[in-house]
């Protein structure tokens, strides 16, 4: 069974960093790609970052030029680089990956909050 597991998240003031670190364990044969989403209350959950496995990014919009989405294909480990924070980015952060298991499949982590406040 594959697991992904957040961590990372925290408190921090506006203007603030944080790095948030996803690492996935189990019988994988391979990641393809793998993304950050995030869930503000009331609202519905929304991309942040994705990166595939030859290290193609995208970003949201609203994060481009302050968050940046790495990873380490031999250790299956992705971490997201949060600089100059604003209070909209206050959510819960969830990790992606689309893996090869066996089977072609989806998982997701079960979220690590970020609270963004002065």
């Amino acid at each position: 069974q594959v697991q992904l597991v957040e961590s990372g998240g925290g408190l921090v003031q506006p203007g603030g960093s944080l790095r948030l670190s996803c690492a996935a364990s189990g019988s994988i044969f391979s990641i393809y790609t793998m993304g950050w989403y995030r869930q503000a209350p009331g609202k519905e959950r929304e991309l942040v970052a994705v990166i595939t496995i030859g290290g193609n990014t995208n970003y949201a919009d609203s994060v481009k030029g302050r968050f940046t989405i790495s990873r380490d294909n031999a250790k299956n480990t992705m971490d997201l680089q949060m600089d100059s924070l604003k209070p909209e980015d206050t959510a819960v952060y969830y990790c992606n990956a689309d893996l090869r298991d066996g089977f072609r499949t989806v998982y997701w982590g079960k979220g690590t909050l970020v609270t963004v406040s002065s």
